[in-house]
């Protein structure tokens, strides 16, 4: 089950076209979801790729499945920093960061805007939607767009066509190794 969740919600990141994706599971038993997340990081950890829970409410717990290195990249950008340092995340230590943003999501009734840093959407985005909501958005796909629309349809249509193949070779073969692309 949690496998089928990864493809259709994190295709993108499996693929490695996208920092991080997020997706919601069921919580019925906690040991068991942990147990299977353990499992997928020790499978896949070597080829790039981490999920960890961040969050647990009302029996569902939030997975995010991410790409370090590619976070650490995403983080090192002058304005991701800038808004970071706003939130007072430790911006000078970016395996912290990560900790730091679940502990905000513990802690706030709604999501923190920068979460979209963490999930590699363009970080001038990210800024204009804190400062201006959904006001002034030129486009709306798996973010709200402020700046170059054009480069984010085309990242917008490589996300869902991926998602689609991956969604049809994880029905034919049943193997999220498959489906992992190796990153360095």
């Amino acid at each position: 089950m949690m496998e089928e969740l990864i493809v259709r919600h994190c295709a993108p990141t499996l693929a490695g076209l996208k920092t991080g994706n997020l997706f919601g599971c069921q919580a019925e038993d906690e040991k068991c979801l942990l147990a299977g997340i353990r499992q997928v990081n020790r499978q896949f950890a070597s080829r790039g790729i981490r999920l960890i829970p961040i969050r647990s409410r009302g029996g569902k717990v939030l997975i995010y499945m991410y790409r370090p290195q590619k976070l650490k990249e995403d983080l090192a950008d002058g304005t991701a920093r800038k808004i970071l340092a706003a939130q007072n995340y430790p911006v000078s230590q970016e395996g912290k960061c990560v900790a730091y943003l679940i502990r905000r999501l513990e802690n706030c009734e709604v999501f923190p805007h920068e979460i979209g840093l963490f999930l590699g959407y363009p970080p001038e985005d990210v800024e204009a939607f804190m400062e201006h909501g959904a006001a002034g958005a030129k486009y709306t796909g798996a973010w709200k767009v402020y700046g170059n629309v054009e480069a984010a349809k085309r990242n917008f249509a490589r996300f869902k066509k991926c998602t689609r193949v991956y969604d049809e070779i994880f029905r034919k073969y049943h193997s999220l190794d498959r489906l992992i692309v190796s990153c360095s």
